[in-house]
């Protein structure tokens, strides 16, 4: 495969969309492979390797979730980013898309100019081997699993978890670009409260999507936290519209912020993965 034009694998029955799909994403510069059973869909990614893998989730045979769970199982695909494409709004079934470490989930009917972004992303991501998030252009994955490793013993750092709550109801409403225009803007006030109050030897990264970890000095932890809690509050009604703040559309699942403490000292925490775990109680 011709690394300048990668391969998109679309699973999808709808042969409309399927086409659709396939002609509006070879003009944007891709290879387009597509199959309209599960089944075949796994024997598609693990003889042609696509780039990644656009799956429906109600298909005629086994379902998107059975698709995804056989790559990820598979040594050969367990690494292609999938974003499952799908009518099913339930929590639940976001929450099984998620649990298969699928990179996106979107719901039908769909922009497809959002798509084409969270195409683009899911590749860059997998591309530079998710040492950075191609959104916020922060640590995350393998950079942040090693920089946990290096502090696992030291007992004077602090981890703080930057946490969003309710970003899934945002993501409802207005959609995966403004989402990550939320992100964005989160990231960079997170980064002028380092500047501000910082010695620059601070760290910062994602542990999750939409969770962050800030690694600094005790004597530094608690003005950080409070300039991070009282920027962040402030600025996340000017992410909704006039209409939705009149009419209260996000008055029981408002955006809102948590950030807990984890202190690593010898011996707390057996290796990186665990402390990664104790990190990760605390996300969303």
């Amino acid at each position: 495969m011709d690394e300048a034009k990668p391969t998109i694998l679309v699973v999808e029955d709808d042969l409309d969309i399927a086409d659709m799909l396939n002609a509006y994403f070879r003009v944007q510069g891709y290879d387009v492979l597509t199959v309209n059973w599960g089944e075949d869909g796994v024997r598609a990614a693990q003889t042609s390797n696509p780039g990644l893998v656009i799956l429906d989730i109600r298909l005629p045979d086994i379902d998107g979730f059975e698709v995804a769970r056989r790559l990820r199982s598979n040594r050969r695909t367990k690494e292609i980013p999938i974003i499952f494409l799908t009518e099913k709004r339930e929590r639940s079934d976001r929450l099984r898309g998620l649990e298969l470490q699928a990179d996106d989930y979107i719901t039908k009917p769909f922009d497809i100019q959002e798509l084409r972004l969270r195409v683009r992303n899911a590749m860059q991501r997998s591309r530079q081997g998710s040492l950075t998030n191609p959104v916020t252009e922060m640590p995350e994955g393998s950079l942040v699993d090693e920089t946990l490793a290096a502090n696992l013993k030291r007992s004077d750092v602090v981890m703080q978890v930057v946490s969003l709550k309710n970003l899934d109801r945002f993501r409802e409403v207005y959609g995966f670009v403004a989402t990550d225009d939320l992100l964005r803007a989160v990231s960079l006030m997170i980064r002028d409260a380092l500047r501000d109050l910082g010695t620059g030897e601070e760290f910062v990264g994602h542990i999750t999507n939409s969770d962050f970890v800030i690694i600094t000095r005790p004597t530094q932890a608690a003005a950080l936290k409070d300039r991070i809690n009282k920027r962040l509050e402030q600025s996340f009604d000017y992410f909704y519209s006039d209409q939705d703040r009149e009419m209260g559309t996000f008055r029981n699942r408002r955006l809102a912020l948590t950030i807990n403490e984890v202190v690593p000292s010898a011996g707390k925490f057996a290796d990186a993965a665990q402390l990664r775990e104790a990190l990760e109680h605390y996300c969303h």
